[in-house]
């Protein structure tokens, strides 16, 4: 299947999921953040496009690779960059959500990436602000630029992602990088497969176009891509799995059953990665399978050409050009 041609524009005004993103779009978005690849793997990696605006990132949850990736992406592009620490700000002390994107919007912002542990908190505080929104993740219900970084690291391996055979296992359930990867890849063209126990798939998810395995060999047989998720124990009210270990024996990544997968399959994983839990550390660290630290390299990537997208400035930086693809390892 081919990739669609992309559109001249990212036409959105913020990006709150991928749902509802056009084929076209999406590949406006990784375009753009391909060229940043080389921008930050150069000894020069400032850009102006983003100077004399404004990045606030509020974070309702612990966060590591995602805010301190977008702390980066904003400075590298020139923005001033503020990290809110909601646990010593005035939501802790009480204050609503809708007052404090009142109290925020008043300091005019252009841009606000925000996580929150609610599903659509993320939608309602962009109602409220006159800036840009990018969500950073809410609740169980789409996290956009974890699935685009996806996205890229897939397509510069393999050169496309229409026509691949990538199977999502773990806890699909509580996942939110598992809900904008679905809507993603479908988009784009790959055929997507979910394997888990019966307890960590949502039921009826068959309508989002997907296929549901809970024998882990079966899912990976022919497999281009394995994702491995975590357990989200934080979002977990009651008894899911039998027991870390018996859910490792089942569904954790190990080379046996990655045997099931094609020779050149590659291996991903969002983190934090709970090793001998979702996933062994040799198939963690496996160099010629293993992508999970080329994974955040391309944070970075995707969230500077997020920023440029939502804020307008995309075509006045010479480095959202795309750069040839490289060939895929043999």
């Amino acid at each position: 299947m081919n990739t669609p041609a992309p559109d001249t524009h990212f036409a959105p005004r913020h990006i709150l999921g991928i749902e509802g993103l056009s084929s076209g779009e999406i590949t406006c978005l990784l375009d753009a953040a391909d060229g940043f690849v080389a921008l930050n793997r150069g000894r020069q990696k400032k850009s102006n496009s983003l100077q004399g605006l404004t990045l606030i990132n509020l974070f309702f949850e612990d966060s590591t690779r995602t805010r301190t990736s977008f702390e980066l992406a904003g400075k590298r592009l020139g923005a001033d960059v503020i990290n809110m620490s909601v646990a010593t700000s005035s939501i802790h002390k009480g204050e609503s959500l809708i007052d404090t994107a009142m109290t925020l919007n008043a300091m005019h912002p252009d841009v606000l990436v925000v996580r929150h542990p609610h599903s659509g908190a993320v939608q309602l505080l962009s109602q409220k602000v006159t800036c840009a929104v990018i969500n950073g993740g809410d609740g169980s219900h789409e996290h956009p630029t974890q699935a685009l970084l996806d996205a890229l690291t897939i397509r510069r391996r393999k050169g496309t992602i229409g026509g691949l055979v990538v199977t999502i296992c773990g806890d699909i359930a509580h996942s939110r990088v598992a809900r904008s990867n679905i809507h993603l890849l479908n988009t784009m063209g790959a055929r997507v497969r979910l394997v888990g126990p019966p307890t960590l798939i949502p039921p009826m998810i068959e309508r989002m176009g997907v296929e549901v395995f809970h024998d882990m060999k079966k899912g990976l047989e022919g497999a281009d891509i394995v994702m491995m998720l975590r357990l989200q124990l934080e979002r977990m009210h009651g008894t899911f799995v039998p027991s870390l270990r018996e859910n490792f024996h089942f569904y954790g990544l190990d080379a046996d059953k990655l045997a099931a997968a094609k020779p050149d399959a590659l291996v991903m994983h969002p983190g934090p990665i709970n090793r001998g839990v979702e996933i062994d550390t040799s198939v963690a660290d496996d160099i010629d399978r293993s992508v999970i630290t080329e994974q955040v390299e391309m944070g970075v990537a995707v969230r500077m050409a997020c920023l440029e997208a939502v804020t307008g400035t995309a075509a006045t930086t010479p480095a959202a050009k795309p750069k040839r693809k490289k060939k895929a390892r043999s």
